[in-house]
């Protein structure tokens, strides 16, 4: 069925480097709905052809995977139009109208709206929308997708949300994480939930605590004044991390569709134990890296966090005296995102007379988003020779070893599920508003005016000292590895 998909801040990045590029692969494998056509809006003169240019240079840079094919490109091409308009104008609004019209030659076709603009345009390209009836449903689906941030807090989340529903239904509204369509992600559900070996022991018999790292070896370089204005805890805490979470802690869905799987990720977070602010400096360390503040954009002596660590317990029957870590840093050792499953150690030590406690680390079960997709096991063997000195080894699955061919950018599976409306893969309005009310505690916390100073890291560290004295105090280290796959 032909689908519409109008893209609003069409000359911006996150359109040219990663939006573009996943619909022409979705089209090269055959994915992409028969007859779409994508629309871009956006205030910068261009005509059809100029925006086609510039974007087959784009596409041909961050298409990744398999080798830019012009052939492809020249079937792609000719779905791709553009619009020039200010979000801000009605009458730039009803020629965006009039041209949707026009191309769908009065057709019922579903839409699909992408904000892809800086969240100040939020408001105004949906009210434009309501005001032109661009969101009745009378001539095809109408979604709309928004980027993250969904608000900067829990205050501002909910205003956005409750402006949102004056003009489209929540069935209608994609909030989209990019993190979620990742193939490891989603693999997560199929490890829990079509696997018997693992469910026995996903419970607090046998788990001891989680770690979860999203490392990212970059400065902040040019997102300076954004980054001054969010920090770690709003750039990565209350989205990407919370995401990985939820789908780690979340119990089984009664079937799998969108409505049973995000009701199952809300009762996570309605499970985890609130904290005060006082309770908040024992459940969290910061830190900040050296030479952030010669950073452009940020302000001089600006005490925002580019390393954070948090503690979290979930308060239910599978969980409960779990601890789950939660941690993120700019400029660390190096690019990784790892969900850790510490287990628990063997309830008598039968062999501690031939191996130290450094040797007798206990099991551990590590899932690598990035940046290669995969799982390995830990767990101990018997070093050949004499006596029982163990060791601990591992069993691995890698993506790029078992299957053949490029895996899927993230967004890739994610803009196929926006045009044929399945939103199992993301937010809803309660989820992220649960998940500011978990976030803004620490926030709070770490601006108020009687926080310690915020500790220093140097570039290459995993965070300031002061994060693994941290987790020694409650008789926990970091698994600081770079990526354990490749």
């Amino acid at each position: 069925m032909p689908h519409t998909f109008v893209i609003f801040g069409a000359s911006g990045d996150l359109t040219s480097r990663k939006l573009v590029p996943a619909l022409y692969n979705l089209m090269r494998a055959g994915l992409l709905p028969e007859e779409t056509k994508i629309v871009g809006f956006s205030r910068t003169k261009m005509s059809d052809g100029e925006w086609r240019a510039s974007l087959r240079e784009s596409t041909k840079q961050h298409a990744g995977g398999e080798p830019f094919s012009q052939e492809a490109w020249n079937t792609f091409e000719p779905i791709i139009h553009y619009q020039p308009g200010d979000i801000e104008s009605t009458a730039d609004f009803e020629k965006l109208q009039q041209r949707l019209c026009s191309l769908e030659e009065g057709n019922p076709t579903p839409r699909v709206y992408y904000l892809a603009t800086a969240p100040r345009f939020y408001t105004p390209a949906i009210a434009a929308l309501g005001n032109l009836n661009m969101a009745s449903e009378d001539h095809g689906d109408r979604r709309i997708v928004i980027e993250k941030p969904f608000g900067t807090d829990l205050v501002t989340a909910q205003a956005l949300n409750n402006y949102i529903h004056t003009v489209f239904k929540e069935s209608q509204v994609y909030r989209i994480d990019h993190y979620l369509g990742k193939e490891s992600v989603q693999n997560i559900l199929a490890l829990r939930f079509a696997n018997t070996i693992f469910e026995p022991i996903w419970n607090r018999r046998y788990i001891d605590h989680v770690q979860i790292t999203v490392a990212e070896e970059v400065p902040v370089g040019r997102r300076g004044s954004y980054y001054d204005s969010a920090g770690v805890l709003r750039d990565m805490f209350q989205n990407h991390l919370l995401q990985l979470l939820m789908v780690t802690a979340m119990e089984a869905p009664v079937r799998f569709n969108a409505d049973a799987v995000r009701n199952e990720k809300v009762k996570v977070l309605d499970a985890i134990r609130p904290l005060t602010l006082e309770q908040v400096a024992d459940a969290s360390i910061r830190g900040q890296y050296s030479g952030y503040l010669e950073e452009p954009g940020v302000r001089p002596g600006s005490n925002t966090a580019t390393f954070g660590a948090v503690r979290l317990e979930v308060d239910n029957w599978r969980w409960q005296g779990v601890p789950f870590y939660l941690r993120s840093g700019k400029a660390m050792s190096c690019r990784t995102t790892q969900i850790v499953i510490g287990f628990r150690q063997p309830p008598l030590e039968l062999f501690a007379c031939d191996n130290s406690q450094a040797q007798r680390e206990a099991n551990r079960l590590v899932i690598q988003i990035q940046p290669a997709e995969g799982i390995q096991l830990h767990f101990h063997t018997k070093v050949p020779g004499d006596g029982m000195r163990l060791r601990l080894t591992d069993l691995e699955f890698s993506y790029s070893r078992e299957f053949s061919g490029r895996l899927p950018e993230a967004y890739e599976p994610l803009l196929l599920d926006c045009m044929t409306g399945d939103a199992s893969l993301f937010a809803r309005s309660d989820e992220v508003e649960k998940s500011w009310g978990i976030i803004d505690p620490f926030v709070r916390a770490w601006s108020s005016d009687t926080t310690p100073p915020i500790p220093n890291y140097q570039p290459g560290d995993w965070g300031p000292a002061a994060s693994n004295a941290w987790m020694h105090e409650q008789g926990q280290s970091w698994f600081d590895l770079c990526p354990v796959l490749r």
